[in-house]
């Protein structure tokens, strides 16, 4: 199982390096973060404004499309089927491909932490929470990427997906309606415990909400994967 998990690793890595559009998932919001938090200086602006923001919308992002674009062009390739040929089973190529972008989602985090000036505990916490959330945008990516025939069916489903959990916090910020509807997604409240490491305080409604979202998008991903695997 380890080596079937470090082969689908090593050929994941070299596929990104060849796939623009992919790579351009991982690197984007951490480079915007450092040339953001660099160049603009608003007076009033809070501080890590952009470093929050963006943090949240990679983690609505980068691991939602990338697994999704991966699962579906390897399933329109027949890719999938060569390697179950190989004995390689759909838990461990599903597992792989998580293991590849969760840690690199988690290198830009950490890149997006550090241009937003947190160190210390507080760079922790930002990495501990962008963690989960990579896990959880994954989990619901790999179930787009399984349920479409090709990539482009991928595509037409994630981006609009994309779009809700990435761009809604931001909306969230000037808008009381949205917020009231934002807060029941994962990011938003992602978002919440982003914007306030230096004082964070978990309640009862962070961790129900939370737990509410993982429960869901892990039950949707098992059964869509019992069903099409």
């Amino acid at each position: 199982m380890i080596n079937h998990i470090r082969a689908i690793l090593w050929k994941q890595l070299k596929d990104t390096v060849k796939n623009k559009t992919i790579l351009i998932q991982f690197i984007m919001f951490p480079c915007m973060t450092v040339i953001m938090e660099k160049a603009v200086h608003i007076q009033g602006m809070t501080e890590h404004f952009f470093a929050n923001l963006f943090a949240v919308m990679y983690i609505g992002m980068a691991p939602l499309t990338s697994i999704a674009a991966l699962i579906s062009e390897e399933k329109e390739k027949n890719t999938l089927r060569v390697l179950q040929m190989c004995n390689v089973k759909a838990f461990e190529y599903l597992l792989g491909n998580a293991i590849y972008i969760v840690s690199v989602c988690m290198i830009g985090s950490l890149v997006i932490g550090l241009a937003g000036g947190y160190t210390g505990i507080e760079l922790l916490y930002f990495m501990v929470i962008s963690f989960l959330g990579h896990n959880i945008s994954v989990l619901l990516g790999a179930m787009i990427g399984l349920i479409s025939r090709n990539q482009m069916a991928a595509t037409s489903v994630s981006v609009p997906v994309m779009m809700i959990f990435s761009f809604l916090p931001m909306l969230s910020m000037f808008n009381q309606t949205i917020r009231n509807i934002a807060k029941y997604i994962y990011s938003e409240q992602l978002f919440v415990l982003i914007n306030s490491l230096d004082r964070i305080h978990i309640n009862v409604e962070n961790i129900m909400i939370l737990l509410c979202n993982i429960v869901i998008i892990t039950a949707l991903f098992l059964v869509t994967y019992r069903r099409i695997l």
